[in-house]
This record gives C-alpha cells, structure tokens and sequence, in this order.
C-alpha cells in the first residue's frame, strides 16, 4: 500500500473524482470512472478480476481499521480525511467512510459473455430502478449465475447505488448490453439457451423447467413486468401465491427463480 495521503483542503484536486458525488451520479459526469461505496464494496473491488481500483477515500476514524485490507492494494493511492472534510468532499454525510473510485474499463461484448457458457444466465429488460439492477446483481453473484444481459433501457449498474445495494456483485458478476429486448431474447436462443420469462400467467411453474435446457431467466420491470410481445418469445413460468396475490418486487423474484434453477441444476 502507498503511504496515505492526508487530505485537509475539500477542494484538493486530488479528491476530484469523489467531490459532489450525488449531482455527479445524477449527471451521469464519472468520465469513465464509478463510485463504490462501503468497505464490503471496497474489498470486491480490490478483488475484482474485472475491475480496477483507481483510488480510495477514507474517513480518518476508519483507516486503522482497514489498514490490513488495504495493505493488499498495493499501488492504489490512498487518501485520508477528517469525517467533516470528507462530508464535504462528497457533498452529503457518508457514514460509511469509505469510497472508491474504480475504472469501468471497455464494454464487453455479449455474444463473448455467451461464448463462454455460463450454466445461468440472467436478462434484466427495462429495469431502470438502480435498487431492483443491485438487488438483482446481488442475487445473481448469490446463486452463480454467470453473465447478466442488458437491454439498451435497463438502468447503469455501476451507478453508485446499484453497487451498493449489490453489496459488490455487479463487480463479480460479467454483464454487456445486447440491444433492446427482442435482440437479447434472439441472442441467447443463438447460444443454445432457453429464454424463461416471468409471469403470472406463466404456462408452467418454476420448479417444472427442465434445467437441461439451459434456461436463461428475463426479468422485466416493476409492476407491469416483461411486455406481452417478449413474453411471447419466451417459455413462460410462473411462480405460484397465495390466492389474490400475483406480485413479488423483481429482485425477489429474481432470488427465488435463481434458487431454484441453480439447485435444480446441481442436482441433476
């Protein structure tokens, strides 16, 4: 670990990367770099094969505490700040007290991510809540799956929030855009996958598909969920309630489906 750097001044220009962290999310203005915040989301970083750690931002009263974990970053400058500057690099109270900033790297390709044969694969269409992609992002790394499909309207999961809610899994979990929803569902049927979309209409129940197949899970958005024209396109499954009730958040629904597929899958 390079020796930390103190940071007195909130203007330092070697803190720009962190300074008004929310306006600059909001604005989308990262320039090729994303925020990851918590010490948990750090330690995927720093591990991440997929990710590079750029720098890191640490409250003073958290250093000593992570000294272990950051001897490991080798290279990664560190910085130091009092709570009170560090709340006015970021722009609002970062009780955590510790960000990073990672470098996102080039686009991967989603026919490569196919190429290689991920045994679960996950769709996510239209989901622009950055909560559900990280929900969805943390079960995903859960339950093995292997890549996660992006249409072109799904939200950025490597907003700061998704990263967090993920608790790091958009950092493990591969994931490429594939066009809108029709051109992602044509895409994995190409690579040998069979697309499931989730509905309460579904014609069989979860625990009835066949993993043989290769089932590759579509997610559609909160509420009205994947549109009746994809769905179409797809082995439709449900997973039964109580009666009178035919909803879950879509996170949920992504944990409970994952579960299930990855279990079914190991016991074959």
């Amino acid at each position: 670990m390079i020796a930390p750097v103190f940071i007195d001044d909130p203007a330092d220009p070697r803190v720009s990367a962190y300074m008004n962290v929310r306006d600059r999310d909001l604005a989308g203005a990262h320039g090729g770099l994303f925020v990851a915040e918590g010490e948990t989301v750090l330690s995927v970083l720093l591990d991440s094969p997929l990710f590079a750690a750029e720098s890191v931002l640490v409250a003073e009263n958290r250093i000593n505490g992570l000294a272990g974990r950051l001897e490991a970053a080798l290279e990664v400058p560190v910085f130091v700040a009092s709570q009170a500057v560090m709340d006015r690099i970021v722009g609002f109270p970062i009780h955590r007290g510790v960000l990073a900033v990672g470098r996102r790297g080039p686009d991967r390709d989603a026919s490569s991510l196919l190429a290689d044969r991920p045994d679960l694969v996950v769709g996510a269409v239209g989901i622009a809540n950055h909560d559900n992609m990280g929900g969805l992002f943390r079960n995903a790394a859960a339950f093995g799956a292997g890549a996660v499909l992006l249409d072109d309207t799904a939200c950025d999961p490597l907003y700061r929030k998704a990263i967090r809610v993920s608790v790091g899994g958009v950092l493990k979990v591969p994931f490429a855009r594939a066009g809108d929803g029709a051109d992602l569902i044509k895409l994995l049927r190409e690579h040998g996958y069979l697309p499931i979309g989730l509905s309460p209409r579904g014609r069989l129940r979860l625990d009835e598909v066949d993993p043989a197949t290769r089932p590759a899970l579509i997610l559609g958005t909160e509420g009205p969920g994947l549109p009746d024209d994809l769905l179409d396109r797809t082995e439709t499954v449900r997973i039964d309630m109580a009666g009178g009730f035919d909803s879950l958040n879509v996170a949920t629904t992504a944990g409970i489906a994952l579960y299930e597929l990855s279990r079914r899958r190991l016991s074959r």
